[in-house]
């Protein structure tokens, strides 16, 4: 079976880098790729505030919803409150898990209330940071928010809540041989070089390119199964051991009035 790819885009709020974005925007159009747009719906990451905020941002979501792109719920305000991994185990820090199930309930109503506001009704979900735990899932579940676009699988499958896991494993195309690959992009901070490594890869995966909308239907009734857990714990390691080499092999920086260079800092 052919691989199939995903294109998600992350931290999409009204403060984005908008002259990167409208690049990225015109290569969607242009290769008809239909992505998962993850939305903050009330930012207060500074990180993510790039540009003045878009008055008419809500007005372009739904535009991108009409075009039949996939709005997701991306947390509430992207603000990290604790230090708990939860279950993905890939970020340290995180804006809901380790929280009680009714703060995190709250903080998803109050997230969903603004997409609502807004005649926006999505029903999949992106924790920030890819960090969220069992009570977040129960909450989103509660709130009829059954797909989450997280995990390392080679498939998407359904979990023991009736929950869809449509998995995320790369942040760049790379050519796999099976499978359905979900590639995240963060591009607030992008260059050009990133935005022509982008045009490259949509036009070289353009054939394998799917909608979530045409993955859904195949493995709506999928359960996980023993290759599954196998494939996330060796994945997962890889990721981490990626990690610690990038660390440890980062160039020695010596900082500004010190005289004893530091490395990995």
């Amino acid at each position: 079976m052919t691989a199939r790819y995903l294109l998600r885009i992350d931290d999409v709020c009204p403060t984005m880098n908008w002259s990167i974005w409208n690049q990225i925007e015109e290569m969607l159009l242009c290769e008809n790729v239909k992505p998962i747009l993850a939305v903050v719906p009330d930012n207060v990451d500074e990180k993510l505030m790039v540009d003045k905020p878009d008055p008419a941002f809500w007005d372009r979501v739904r535009e991108w919803k009409q075009r039949g792109w996939t709005i997701a719920v991306h947390g509430y305000q992207h603000r990290y409150l604790t230090r708990e991994p939860g279950l993905i185990g890939l970020n340290p820090y995180s804006e809901f898990a380790g929280l009680p199930l009714a703060e995190q309930q709250n903080k998803l109503e109050r997230a969903l209330d603004i997409f609502h506001s807004q005649r926006l009704y999505p029903d999949l979900w992106v924790a920030p940071a890819h960090s969220m735990d069992q009570n977040t899932l129960e909450a989103l579940r509660s709130l009829g928010i059954r797909k989450v676009s997280d995990g390392f699988a080679i498939y998407p499958h359904v979990d023991a809540r009736g929950i869809l896991w449509i998995p995320q494993q790369m942040w760049r195309f790379r050519p796999m041989p099976f499978g359905v690959w979900t590639v995240c992009l963060h591009p607030n901070d992008w260059t050009a070089k990133h935005l022509l490594r982008l045009k490259n890869s949509l036009e070289e995966y353009r054939g394998q390119m799917a909608t979530l909308e045409e993955i859904i239907p195949a493995f709506s009734r999928r359960e996980a199964n023993a290759c599954d857990a196998m494939f996330e714990v060796l994945y997962l390691g890889l990721i981490r051991l990626r990690t610690r080499l990038e660390y440890w092999h980062a160039p020695i920086v010596k900082p500004s009035g010190s005289e004893s260079p530091v490395a990995g800092s």
